[in-house]
């Protein structure tokens, strides 16, 4: 048993930031959340538990100055053989920087383990100083490169969810699964090896699981669409894919199969709960309300979305209807695998959204004033009124953090049962009494204020905190940082 005592930040709804001030968090062996109460409390059972704990398996947080605990991030998107470009080409349209970019270095990879390795143990390390505690990865075609990336995570403690790449028709000739037979084949030889790998592993250390990864419509045939779905069925594996991600991509679509996207993948069976579909930036009404019949959940990638797609993921009107999102660096694509840095993308692509909404409904009441056409303003006001587009901090907050758990079957706060997945941010301390790294803090408290200081400083924290604020990490109540 272990125990944490100090203030505990997690958002438990959409909307909600629930900051817990002076309470103790006690995991279990397993690392399960077993109890959380206040420090001051009157429980005898509760303090028994604390008393039982010996004194160097208890984190005492605050010290000289104010740290807290938070949920770890989650990724639900990343291109993991891309990250040995990232931040490159971005001023490409997505199908030429595919092919200039993203196909050459996953044949990279593919043809050299010892590169593969080394990217892969620097990825996960570099996750751990973001805050990343879970993420849902693309690897290659290739099933031995994707061990590599299964065995770097898992070394490292990070929770992966590694997919192997499915694509029988690729544009790219020297980057291709021979038939679709071969592809099949390759899946079940990778979900094999996988087993095997994990399958000694106490339940609560496998940290790592394997996922169905049909690349996106364009590079896999309907046949092979549906023997996934199939394996998918047959070895209770999740999916995820890319959809309407980009005009091209999807225009591509239309004009070779005669089908949109979700049309394709809904009639493949790959549309279904627990699966993860990338970008989705083009979200009609029609196909907000597939995703949520089917329990789809969307991976929001703002940054990458501002430089491959010509529209923006319309989070605000998804949350509203209820629709699963959680957040994705998508790197290369975006050039950060820094959740925090997507957060706050998420925030201002919103406000940018509002603005333009409300700069247009301006512009529509100027001009239909003039016309002093009451009907015609009736009609056209319709589409620009309405409810704001913008989203908030906290929502961005519970997206990156219990969003994304919730979509992949965790927990991702701070309740009895669940995993115990925590970094700790340090917001000043006995070296930096003012803020650490970019945070200032000029003023103390004053008495009776304190819920609301800290409810501020999480919002300055959220603006303004680096890794350099990040002193610890836990994945299932193991340190890893």
């Amino acid at each position: 048993m272990q125990a944490f005592v100090g203030t505990l930040v997690d958002t438990p709804e959409l909307g909600q930031v629930r900051i817990r001030r002076d309470h103790v968090l006690v995991v279990n062996e397993q690392g399960y959340i077993t109890s959380i109460f206040p420090s001051s409390t009157d429980d005898d059972a509760a303090t028994k538990a604390l008393a039982s704990i010996p004194e160097d398996r208890i984190t005492r947080l605050n010290g000289a100055g104010e740290s807290f605990l938070l949920p770890t991030f989650v990724d639900l998107h990343q291109h993991a053989p891309q990250y040995l470009f990232c931040g490159t080409g971005l001023d490409l349209p997505l199908l030429e920087w595919l092919d200039r970019y993203a196909y050459r270095a996953e044949e990279s990879i593919d043809a050299d383990p010892a590169l593969a390795k080394q990217v892969y143990t620097r990825l996960a390390q570099r996750y751990k100083e973001v805050g990343t505690g879970c993420t849902v990865l693309f690897g290659t075609i290739k099933v031995e490169s994707n061990m590599i990336l299964a065995k770097a995570f898992q070394e490292a403690g990070v929770r992966a969810f590694v997919g192997k790449l499915s694509m029988d028709q690729s544009p790219r000739p020297t980057y291709n699964e021979a038939s679709t037979a071969a592809s099949l084949e390759s899946v079940t030889s990778f979900l094999d090896q996988f087993d095997a790998f994990v399958s000694p592993l106490p339940s609560h250390h496998r940290l790592v699981q394997p996922i169905i990864t049909p690349r996106f419509v364009p590079t896999c045939s309907d046949a092979l669409l549906c023997g996934l779905a199939k394996i998918a069925d047959e070895r209770n594996v999740r999916v995820q894919s890319h959809l309407c991600e980009g005009r091209d991509q999807m225009d591509w679509v239309e004009r070779t199969r005669g089908k949109k996207d979700e049309e394709v993948f809904d009639e493949a069976g790959l549309l279904r709960p627990g699966s993860i579909q990338a970008h989705v930036t083009y979200l009609s009404p029609s196909l907000m309300e597939l995703c949520k019949a089917r329990g789809v959940t969307v991976a929001h990638c703002p940054l990458s979305n501002v430089y491959f797609s010509e529209a923006q993921f319309p989070l605000r009107e998804a949350l509203d209807a209820q629709v699963s999102v959680g957040l994705g660096s998508d790197v290369a694509g975006g050039y950060s695998l820094s959740i925090e840095t997507n957060m706050r993308s998420a925030v201002y692509t919103s406000r940018m959204r509002e603005g333009a909404r409300q700069e247009e409904h301006h512009q529509r009441r100027a001009i239909e004033s003039t016309a002093n056409t009451t009907e015609k303003s009736t009609v056209s006001l319709s589409r620009t009124a309405g409810k704001g587009l913008s989203v908030s901090w906290v929502e961005s907050l519970y997206i990156g953090t219990r969003g994304g758990k919730k979509a992949l079957g965790m927990g991702g706060a701070f309740e009895e049962g669940m995993e115990f997945d925590a970094q700790l941010i340090t917001l000043r301390d006995e070296t930096s009494p003012l803020g650490v790294d970019q945070l200032d803090f000029f003023l103390p408290p004053s008495e009776g204020s304190e819920d609301a200081w800290w409810l501020e400083a999480v919002e300055r924290w959220w603006c303004n905190g680096t890794r350099v604020n990040r002193r610890g990490m836990w994945i299932q109540g193991d340190k890893v940082l």
